[in-house]
Formats: structure tokens, sequence, C-alpha cells
């Protein structure tokens, strides 16, 4: 007769529950603890349970033999869970896999099995104890929070089996489904695709037990009883593969009898009404009982005892071994099993992988219609989706409408250390007032490179200013069929971060007239008592008061030890009014706000002065957002910001004036970089916009630390720099290299055979004036001439040890002949390849060449250095660029250049490095001189210093910082449709 084997998770060792429980208890996360306390714990709550049962035990009667190490195989699967998640852990040191168990009700003897023996694998667990009488609703809601939380790599449900209905298990997420419960997991498991999916760790459990006791499965009929839902097929299902005949049945069958007398091996899911006798279920029948309810305390009940099939019971006679393991231990065991291999699934998921990207496809029509029109015709996929196949998780972007979303940094830590992919830099030739297309080449690059070559890839791209959109410049969202979609949205507010800087900049520019106001018209004492008020009879200093405090030498922290000396080095900042360099910002073209006279009002009792405003993107707010690198990293550029000096020649700063904290709540959601897409659907960040005559103009530094995060190591981040190359370029290496640290792997050099004739000798190019036949027709010479910029702009890159590709942006009145000329002179002048591009007018098929031109030389290798060394004094520095990069003969610097420079250098800010504000229409500082001009003087007409961002910024001539509007700007063209809300005429 074959032996019967009992396996019984028993609840009358259940630990005392807290009176009241609290309608929701979150139990933390613990700590994993390693090592064997856990195991000696869990152990001994076996143990506790084997004493309680003694009686039970005793009864089978003597004679039989011992039963076998009845935790063997537990302790078996939690050391092969803690051995595979230290490996893991060895290669990813911070990953640590969390599980969250969902309970109603406040079973403690189960949290404190699930709590030890994930303790003893090393992994760290959380219980969400919900009401017993929780809805179904409340449960959900509190799935759904865990399946967004990137910190949670498991989800397991404890309640009770009414309340495990379809709605409940199907809100889990699949790959969060460690007890296999949802339909996915479930179909997986049926289709033969276990491997893939979660499987019942009960049902596992049942079969792992049977196998262990020696319980041949093959040929033998085996019944299922009040099992329901997925543990019922998960069941069926591994029997059958064991090759058992699996018979499945509930209590209420008229045929249970014939059945249970049929059956091998019977496995209760439910407990056992009393109407059905023991006597039914045949002596040396297997029994097996995975049946246990948390929340009651009641167990099925055969032979009377809750908990215990009874082997003492007459009616049944019992001529073997019986072993004691316990279903519901193993099943928690195994469950541990599937979180380690839960955790090593989302490893795999973070690692490098080839974008899943669902392309959009492009019908080109010729002739090519306008900008936005094209833009109208491609539906941009769902941004959630995009963000989806480029490998962002769904908490980590915050959506924006329905085609752009911003993308938190925390993005950055969860692929800390993920390979970044190669580093493009896109710049141009010295440009026409038409601009040459560096966006267009930017867009048509990544599509040719993710939509035609299957290579992941990203467009970095800035912010256009409202200013130049409703002005002469018209959208920048690339042209033709590679552009930025949707255009409308690109150019005109997008998230708002231009909106953020202004509004912080403005904060900045009305506390520094304010405290010059309270500090001419009140006593030191009354000025202290208002800056360090009593709030309810207690008086304190703020954080950034503190900080002004340590920042003079004083060491206090009590407002009324201070002396009648340090209350006024406190209170008084002693701004010299003639020398604010901080400006109010407007992102709209308005020249007659260039020079204004604030403070006319009698309420401002006299104190007026000469002030102005500058275009918003030309706000030192502005260069922080584009070089920062953490939300940390800006609070402390926006409190270094230097906005004066005082009456004895030291920086007034942002923290001195108290609003450095201001500031940054301003800007927390503009940090965050903004995801669009192409036309084709391939991902790009739109992210900070820097003025690129007096600022960097580059797009920001954690766009691009994130994006070559999401590329992957064989992957490739384009990134755009404004204007020429003797500007954008130089500044990019120069300034944003060494704040980000990133080295570049190629540069693309955009050039235009309109623009080489430019500097050939051909007509003036004016914005909104037409073309010169020079420029519609063949002419070899101009373009032969005009070559000497494009190969002095590639001698600029070659000083920086990158290799060069030259991108010859194609125009339909551009021929054969002048095409292949410009890229056999641009070889000749050092370029590892020239290319023609076509993707204005097909898309990223035009620029493929292009893609695997940039592919090959990105595999060449870089040797970047810098031009210079930032230790060295600013005029030699300023010296270097003029005549490295421009050509001239040498620097002739004002009086007040030279005042402003021996001021900095005093105020310790001599080692940072130049941002140079000239002309971008020309290598010198004389718009009207094209090609290459020689032999100039550069004249350097004032020095000034944004601190904050980090640079030191040169005037070359006469720069302006607010531009204006033309004769007719393109605001005349601009208008809504109101019935359709479709914005027309913006390009």
């Amino acid at each position: 007769m074959s032996v019967r084997l009992s396996l019984v998770l028993r609840q009358s060792c259940r630990l005392p529950r807290p009176p009241g429980p609290p309608r929701h208890l979150r139990v933390p996360i613990r700590a994993s603890g390693g090592g064997g306390g856990g195991g000696a714990c869990w152990e001994g709550l076996r143990g506790q349970r084997r004493q309680q049962d003694g009686q039970a035990r005793s009864s089978c009667g003597p004679g039989h033999p011992a039963p076998p190490a009845r935790d063997s195989i537990v302790k078996e699967v939690i050391q092969n869970s803690k051995e595979v998640l230290n490996l893991l852990q060895e290669k990813n040191p911070t990953f640590q896999p969390v599980l969250v168990i969902i309970q109603t009700g406040d079973d403690n003897l189960m949290q404190e099995v699930n709590q030890n023996l994930a303790e003893e694998a090393g992994l760290n667990i959380s219980h969400i104890c919900l009401p017993p009488d929780s809805s179904e609703d409340e449960i959900i809601d509190e799935i759904l929070k865990i399946n967004e939380d990137n910190r949670v790599h498991g989800l397991a449900l404890q309640i009770s089996e009414d309340l495990f209905s379809n709605k409940i298990l199907n809100a889990l997420k699949p790959e969060k489904d460690v007890d296999g419960v949802t339909d996915i997991n479930l179909g997986k498991l049926v289709r033969g695709d276990a491997h893939e999916c979660f499987v019942s760790p009960v049902a596992r459990a049942v079969i792992e037990l049977l196998g262990k006791s020696g319980v041949s499965l093959d040929g033998k009929k085996v019944l299922v009883i009040g099992a329901h839902g997925s543990l019922e097929a998960a069941l069926q299902c591994l029997f059958q593969r064991k090759g058992s005949m699996t018979m499945i049945s509930q209590w209420k069958t008229p045929q249970l009898q014939s059945k249970l007398q049929e059956a091998d091996i019977v496995v209760l899911g439910s407990p056992k009404p009393e109407e059905i006798p023991l006597s039914w279920i045949q002596p040396g029948t297997t029994v097996l009982n995975c049946f246990h309810d948390f929340l009651s305390g009641e167990g099925p009940s055969v032979g009377g005892d809750p908990g215990k099939l009874r082997c003492s019971s007459p009616e049944v006679h019992v001529n073997g071994l019986i072993a004691e393991d316990d279903v519901g231990l193993l099943a928690a065991a195994l469950r541990i099993q599937n979180m380690v291999s839960s955790g090593r699934r989302w490893l795999r998921e973070q690692q490098h992988r080839r974008w899943r990207l669902h392309c959009l496809k492009l019908q080109p029509l010729s002739p090519v219609p306008s900008d936005i029109e094209i833009s109208r015709g491609q539906t941009p996929k769902a941004v959630d989706v995009l963000a989806k196949e480029i490998g962002l998780l769904a908490d980590e972007i915050e959506i924006y409408g329905k085609s752009k979303a911003k993308v938190r940094l925390s993005l950055l830590e969860r692929l800390r250390d993920q390979a970044d992919g190669k580093y493009v830099l896109v710049a141009g030739i010295t440009p026409t007032p038409l601009g040459e297309g560096k966006s267009t080449v930017t867009i048509g690059l990544v599509q040719a490179l993710t939509a035609h070559l299957h290579v992941n890839s990203f467009a970095c791209l800035r912010q256009p200013s409202q200013g130049p959109t409703f002005g002469v410049k018209g959208g920048a969202a690339g042209g033709g069929y590679a552009q930025v979609i949707p255009m409308e949205e690109f150019n005109l507010h997008l998230t708002g971060d231009i909106h953020a800087i202004t509004a912080a900049n403005n904060l900045l520019a009305a506390a520094i007239d304010t405290r010059i106001l309270h500090e001419n018209t009140q006593t030191d004492k009354a000025l202290y008592n208002r800056l360090v008020p009593s709030v309810n009879g207690v008086r304190e200093f703020s954080e950034i008061q503190l900080a002004r405090l340590k920042k003079l030498g004083i060491n206090k922290t009590d407002p009324g030890t201070l002396t009648e000396e340090e209350v006024s080095k406190f209170a008084r900042l002693n701004i010299d009014p003639s020398t604010i360099t901080w400006q109010r910002v407007l992102d709209t073209n308005d020249r007659f706000l260039r020079k204004i006279t604030i403070g006319q009002a009698s309420t401002e009792k006299g104190y007026s002065r000469q002030a102005q405003f500058d275009i918003a993107v030309a706000s030192e707010i502005m260069a922080v957002l584009a070089l920062t690198d953490s939300l940390k990293d800006m609070k402390e550029r926006l409190g270094r910001m230097v906005v004066a000096s005082d009456k004895n020649g030291q920086p007034v700063t942002a923290d001195d004036l108290g609003v450095t904290g201001a500031l940054t709540v301003l800007m927390k959601d503009a940090i965050k970089p903004n995801l669009m897409q192409t036309l084709e659907g391939t991902p790009v960040f739109v992210h900070a916009g820097p003025f690129a005559n007096i600022a960097h103009g580059n797009s920001s530094v954690l766009a691009d630390k994130i994006a070559l995060k999401l590329v992957g190591e064989e992957g490739f981040v384009v990134t755009e720099a404004g204007f020429g190359a003797d500007i954008g370029m130089e500044k990019f290496f120069n300034i944003k290299c060494r704040a980000s640290g990133l080295v570049p792997n190629v540069v693309v050099l955009v050039a235009t055979v309109r623009a080489l004739k430019m500097h050939g000798g051909g007509p003036n190019v004016t914005a909104g004036v037409p073309l010169k036949k020079e420029y519609t027709e063949e002419n070899i010479q101009l373009v032969a001439d005009g070559c000497c910029n494009l190969q002095k702009q590639i001698q600029i890159a070659q000083l920086f040890g990158v290799p060069v590709v030259v991108a010859l942006n194609v125009f339909k009145t551009d021929t054969r002949a002048e095409i292949d000329l410009v890229c056999e002179l641009a070889k000749r002048a050092g370029a590892f390849d020239a290319v023609p591009c076509y993707h204005w007018s097909v898309g990223g098929k035009g620029s493929v060449d292009l893609a695997r031109a940039v592919r090959e030389a990105a595999n060449k290798g870089s040797h970047f250095q810098f031009l210079y060394d930032v230790q060295l004094p600013i005029v030699q520095k300023i010296r270097t660029i003029a005549q490295a990069v421009y050509g001239a003969k040498d620097i002739e610097l004002s009086p007040e250049a030279q005042s402003k420079i021996d001021r900095y250098t005093q105020q310790g800010f001599g080692n940072l490095p130049i941002c140079m504000a000239k002309t971008h229409l020309s290598l010198s500082h004389q718009p009207e001189k094209k090609g290459v001009p020689r032999d100039f003087i550069l004249p350097i007409s004032d020095v000034r210093a944004s601190i904050g961002a980090g640079f030191i910024y040169p005037l070359v001539g006469t720069m302006s910082t607010m531009p204006g509007l033309p004769t007719r700007p393109c605001f005349y063209d601009i208008d809504l449709d109101t019935e359709t809300e479709q914005v027309k005429g913006l390009f």
C-alpha cells in the first residue's frame, strides 16, 4: 500500500493579533540581514508549531519511520535564491529587489514567516495591511500604486478567497506578479512558456514536495478538490506535465465519492465540508492540503481539527511514512525564488538593447510642402508609447498633453552603470543670415540612424525663443521632412521652461532693487528686525540666512546674540547700483526695452536708476539650466550668481539676497528635459536654449547625459551647437564639455553651397529678400573661392582632436558639379568624409550616407583636448581663442574691459573658461567680413561674468542682448483658425 503524505499549513499557532487594527497599515521595508539569523527564526516558528501540535502527531501511533528532514527543501530554495541574488549584486552593487505583500487583515504569523524568509535570502519586504472589510477598489488602488513604483520588483496578494476577482488579479503588472495569478502568466504557463512567466508557488510547492517524498506522478490519477482560479489551472497544468491524469472537482460534485475512490493523489484546495465523510478517501491515498485562510484562522477540517488531516482517524489506515512538510512555508520560499527571478529580468531589461521602436512612415511629396503642412500631415505617437519604446519607466515621465513629456532625473541614477553611447556634435560654417540648416541636419541624421539603419539614436536640441519665432526667423524645429513634431508645440511655450526662467530672473531683479531701497530708508536695527522677525514669539534665522552668517564669519545661531557691528554686516549688502549686472528679461523682441529708467514712482522715494531688459534666453539662469547636472548643482549655481558688487568691490550673490531657494522652486520642473519626436517617430530631447552670442549656445548637459544612457553603448546622441563652429563648437568643447565631463566622438560640420558662394564673394544675403541669381544658378568659381571658410572651420575642429564629417545640406538649386566640388575640397582640407544630404526633401532616407559616415568616424576614435588651460590668466585665454580660432593677429582691450578683468581676477573668478560674445556672421568681429579674414585686431569692449553658469564672457564690439523686430515681423503671417484651433503661418 502506498504511503499517505499529509502536507498541512497549520493555523493553530498564530501569533496574537493587536486589537483594533488601523484602517491601513504599511509595514516598512526591512533591510536585508543576510547570514543565518533569519533562517534560525523561521526554524523556531516551525518548532513552535510542532510543539503545539505534538499531541496530534503522537496519535499516529508507534512504529512509523522517522519523518525526513522537513525543511531541507525550503532551505535549499532559500539558499539557491540567496546565491543567485549575490551574483546579481556583484555585477549591480546598488540592486536591491523589494517584495510587497498586500494583505487584508493582520496575519502576524505569515508576516513573520515572509519577513524571515526574505531576510535569509537577502531581499527587502514590505507588508501593506488593509482592513479585512477592504473593498475591491481599495485593494486595486494599492496595487496600481505599487505597479508604478520602480523600487518594487514583486507584488503578492494575501487576501480572502472571496476577494480574488479577475479585476483585482489582473490589476497586477504581470512582470511583478510573483504568485502567477494574472491571465498573462497563466496563459504562458498553459502554452508551455513556463520559463517566461511566474508559476503559482503553491502549485509548485505541491509538485516539489511530492517529488522529494518519493511519490511517483507518472500515470497516477490526481484529484484536485475545491481549488479555484489560478491555483486550479496551475495544478492541472503541472500535474499533466508530469504524466498524471488530472481530475478537477468541487466539493458539491455528485460523483465526488467515486472520484475519491479512483484517486491515487488528492489535493485539497479548500476546506472539506462536514457532511463529506473521511471514509470516502481510500486507504493509502496520498493527500495534500494546500488550503489556508490567513484571515479567519480556519483551515480544512478532515477528522475534526482545524488545519490538519489527522492520522489517528479510525476510518483511514496508514501503513507508511508521514511527511509533515508545510505547503505554505515552501510556497513562501518559492515566492522568494520568483522574486529573485523578477529582479534578474528587471536588470536584464535595464541593460542596453536595440529599441523596439515603431518608426513612423513618411510619404514625401514634390514639391515639398511648407514645414507646418508636413508636420500636420504626420500623426505623432503618444509620448508615453515613445517613452516605453526607448526604455523609460512609467514613473520616470511627466506627460504634457499627448505629444510631449518631461523626463525625471531619477533615470540617471537607475542607469548609472549603463555605458554611454557615441557623442556627436553638429556645428556649421559661418552662416548666412538665413541659417544653413544645422537643426535640419541633426534631425535628418537621427532619422537616418534609427528609422533606416536601426541604430538607437537621440537628437538633443535647444528650445527656441518666442522672440525670433515672432520676429525674423519663424519656427526652429528643423525643416521639410526632417523636423520635430508637433512643430507648433515645439515653437510655442513647450512645457513653460522659458517662462519659468523669466519668472525666476525677474524675481531676482526685483529682490536687488527692493533691497537697495530698504537699506537706503531704514536703520540697521529696523532692517535687522524686519529681516529676522519674531513669529509667534519665536525669532530664528532661516537656513539661507545662517549660510550668510557663516560666509561673514559669524558663528552664531541665536538672532538675539549678534553685536551691533554683526547686525550691520548681516543686514546691509551695500550694493553699488552702478555695478549691477543683473537685468530684467522678456521672451519678446522689444527694442525699446534696451534701455529704461526704473523707480520713477513716488513710492520708490527717489531711488531710480537706468536699467534694461534682455531677451529671456540671455538670462544667466538659462545658461545655468543648460550646464547643470543635478537639482543640487543647479541650486548651488543659482546661489553663486553674482548680480553686482558692494561698495567695497566684493561680489553680491543671489545667496546674499536670500533668494536662492525661491529661484530653485521656480526652476524645479524646468530642469527636467522635454521629450518629443521626429517626423519618423524617433526620440528628441528639447531642453534649454542659451543665447548663442553671449552664452554658450548649446542644449542642456542633462539632456545629453540622459540620452547617452538611453541609447546604450552602440547608440548615438546627436546634439547641436549654435551658429558657426568658431562660436558654438568652440564653446561646446571649452565650456560644456568641461561642465559635463563628456567626450565627443565626431563633429558634423554643416555647409551649404549658398553660404560658400557668399564667402566666395557673392552678393549680400538678406532675410526676406529674394536670392540673387548667383545663388540660384551654377557658379563653380564662387563655390571654390568660398570653400576657404569651410576649410578654416574644419581646422578649428581639428584643434580639439575630433574627426570631422562634412554634411552638405543640398538645396534644389545646387548642381552636381557644385556638390562634388565641395565634398572633394572638404576631404582635401582634412575632413574624415564629406556627404551630400537630402533629408529636407525625403527625410531620414536622404541622410543614410551621412549616418554611415558618422558611424565610421565614431569608430575611428577621437583624441579630444581642450584649447586652453583654465588656470591661465583671463587675457591669455581670450588671446588664445582670438588667434587660434578666429585667426586674429592680436586682441585689444578697452580700459573698461581691463578693469573688469582685474576685478574678476581679484574676486577669485580668473580660473573660469571664456565664452566669447561676438557676431556669428563672420570669423572676425565685423559681420561684413566674409571668407577667412586675416591680420585683424579683435577689440574687447567689455568683459562680464556669469559666475553661476561658470564662465567669463568678453564682448567683442557691441553686442545686443535684446533683438528688435523688423519692419514686417513674422507675426503678420501667424494666425489661429478659430474653428479648428490650428496655428497658421508659423513657418
